[in-house]
């Protein structure tokens, strides 16, 4: 099950589960839009993937299944 982790890797701008802004890898390494399109253009800077919009969890499948709280932070990487 995915993570859904709550901000960007990048920037630590919020990404909430409903957040159609959130890109992720196959490793679930999450990125917001601004920083894939003006910084990383569509590749993962941790493993050099692709970037791809992850899906959203709604309803009463993000209150069974929350999403995660651990923020990931990691502003010095990704492509300058």
């Amino acid at each position: 099950m995915l993570q859904l982790r709550p901000s960007c890797e990048r920037c630590n701008v919020d990404l909430p589960p409903q957040s159609t802004q959130a890109l992720i890898c196959s490793f679930e390494c999450t990125f917001c839009a601004d920083c894939v399109a003006t910084h990383l253009h569509g590749v993962c800077p941790n493993c050099g993937g692709e970037l791809v919009r992850r899906p959203r969890r709604l309803g009463e499948s993000l209150v069974r299944h929350p999403a995660s709280t651990e923020r990931v932070f990691k502003p010095r990487g990704g492509a300058a």
